[in-house]
Parts: structure tokens; sequence; C-alpha cells
């Protein structure tokens, strides 16, 4: 009997070893399919950016994506903005563009109601005015509706008039985007603001990708010399190609060989440079970079290199250039410096 039992306990303890091993090499080989197909992605990304570079600037752009998605960009109101005018401007034949303007505080009781005409009118008696270039990914409402409503009524609170649109292909603005048309729709419509001012001040907001499409507006207009009163630019980068291989999507690709041929040489291909390092250089208005130090999209450091090249330009000898970090304690990141009690402060010096 014990030796029936000792026997039958071996074979159970070979089964049990055997069931062990069958599960790990099932294990096994999972993990050694599924690391093959990874490894496979890996490789083959670049491979389709490399060879459908199209793909590359939408990643760059991305414009299809939308946030908040289910927003009615005709309806400024349903985000907060009760004195927010929503309406179409035609940069060339056939392509529209929406824009929001948002009336200074005070006015936000004579606001209600009212058509666009009285909207535009109100440029005539306007102090002062910012045009807002907004990022990617999105509208207008760069941060989400609720995020840009509250930098909208902050702005509006300190008596500017707040301009924003969507660059084509954005919002529900017709057309595809490129940096040349976002340059161009952004020099239209600031030139559309302009006539209507009735020489107040005008100034340049750019936030993100923004400031790339600020800096070759502002390059522009002082290349005519019709500078802007000032270039404000916020989380800002030196150039699309720096910014790109700072972006925390570059990370796992970062140190690949032929990262730069695969990835940024297709940016480049693409005719997409936001060159604002070279920018400042031919831009001859007073310049404010606002950058906080926990940015983890436009890292910190590319901000304060573009203010390094703009101190030492000479188109921008005479006027004033200054950078304000915000600190990491703050958890501004890329898009809350609104929050600041600071800004007030700050934009009126």
């Amino acid at each position: 009997d014990r030796k029936d039992k000792g026997t039958e306990g071996y074979c159970s303890s070979s089964y049990t070893m055997e069931i062990i091993f069958f599960t790990q090499t099932c294990v096994w080989w999972r993990l050694r399919r599924l690391f093959l197909a990874l490894m496979l992605l890996y490789v083959f990304i670049p491979v389709i950016v490399k060879l459908c570079p199209s793909i590359q600037a939408k990643l760059v752009f991305l414009n299809f994506v939308r946030v908040p998605y289910f927003i009615d960009l005709k309806r400024p109101l349903d985000q907060g903005l009760n004195h927010t005018h929503n309406f179409y401007l035609e940069p060339e034949p056939g392509v529209r563009v929406g824009v929001w303007h948002t009336v200074p505080a005070h006015m936000w009781r004579d606001a209600q109601n009212k058509d666009g005409h009285w909207f535009e009118s109100s440029l005539g008696s306007a102090q002062s005015a910012i045009l807002y270039l907004h990022g990617n990914a999105g509208t207008s409402l760069p941060a989400g509706a609720a995020l840009t409503a509250v930098l909208f009524q902050v702005l509006s609170a300190l008596g500017f008039h707040v301009i924003a649109f969507d660059y084509r292909g954005w919002g529900d603005s017709d057309g595809s985007p490129s940096e040349l048309s976002m340059t161009s729709d952004a020099l239209f419509i600031y030139h559309w603001l302009k006539v209507r001012l009735n020489k107040a001040p005008l100034y340049v907001w750019g936030h993100s990708l923004g400031t790339g499409v600020a800096t070759n507006v502002v390059r522009r207009l002082c290349d005519r010399d019709s500078p802007p009163d000032a270039l404000i630019l916020e989380s800002p980068f030196t150039n699309i190609r720096e910014e790109a291989k700072s972006h925390p999507f570059s990370m796992v690709y970062r140190f690949l060989p032929g990262f730069d041929w695969f990835f940024l040489d297709t940016i480049s291909a693409n005719d997409i440079y936001f060159a604002s390092d070279d920018n400042v250089n031919h831009i001859s208005c007073p310049v404010l970079i606002l950058h906080a130090e926990d940015d983890a999209v436009v890292p910190f450091h590319l901000g304060k290199k573009l203010y390094h090249a703009a101190s030492r330009s000479q188109s921008l000898s005479g006027h004033k250039v200054q950078f304000v970090p915000f600190d990491s304690s703050l958890s501004y990141k890329h898009k809350f410096i609104y929050r600041s009690p600071e800004l007030a402060h700050i934009l009126r010096y």
C-alpha cells in the first residue's frame, strides 16, 4: 500500500510539473509573439511615416482631434461667454473660417442680444485688442472650452477685445491646414481687425503651435514696416524640428538610428518649419514670452532658448524682450498660465 501511495504521489507530482511547464511554455510563446509584434510595429511606424509624409503633417497639426467634440462653435454662450459673437470671414474666395469676438467685460450688458454689426462697430472705440492664435489639436478652444473661456474672460476683464479664430481645417472652418495657409489666415484676420480699431493698440498672442504662426505673422508685418504693438508668446518653441524631437510622443523613437531622417526630415518635406528662432531676427516690436517650468508638451528649455535668440536679435535691439517663467510648484504646465494672479500685472507692465 505504501508503495502504491508513493507511486501515486510521484505521478501526481509529475503531472503537476508537466502542467506548470506547459503553462510557462505557453506564456513564454505568447510573450515572445507579443514582443515580436511590438518590434514589427515599432519598425513599421517610421517606415509608413516616411512613405506617407501626409501622416506626419496630421500629427503636427492634430486638427482632426477636437476637444471637446460635441460643441457648437456657433454658440459661445454655451461656454460661459455671454459677451462673445461668432461669425465667419473669407481669407480667400471659397474658404470660410470661424471667428469669435469677445468684448471687454465692462461691455457685457450692452452686448446682450446684439448682432454682428454692433460687435464690429464696437472695435472702433476699443482701447486695445488681442489677436489670439491657438495651438494644435482642436479649435479656438485649444485647452478645451472651459479653460479657454476662462482665458478670454481674464483678458476681457483687463479691458481687451479678443479676436480668436480657427485656421482653415480646424473647428468648423473650411479647407485643410498647412503652415502657409495658417499664416495667411492669421494675416487676413489681423488686417481685418487692424482697419477697424481706429489706431488702438493691437497685440498678437500665440499659444503653443500658435506661437509659430504668431512669429510668422509678425515677421511679415515687420517686413512691411507695420508691426503690431507687441508679440506675446505663451509656451513657445524654437522651431518645429526641435519641438518634435522634444515632444513626449517622440520619446520611444528619439534614440532610433535615423530618427531625423524618418521623422524630422518628413516634417520639412511637408513645408512645415515654424522657425521662430529665425523669425525673431526679423521682428521689430516688444516681445513677451510666458513659459511654465513644468510644461511637458513644449519643454521649458525651448522657450528659454527662444528668449536668448530674441535677446541677441539686431532687429529687436531697442525693443523690450521679456521672459517670464512660472515655477513648477504652480502646476501651470502647458496651458494653465491664465491661472496666474500676476498675469494682469505682467501684461500691463
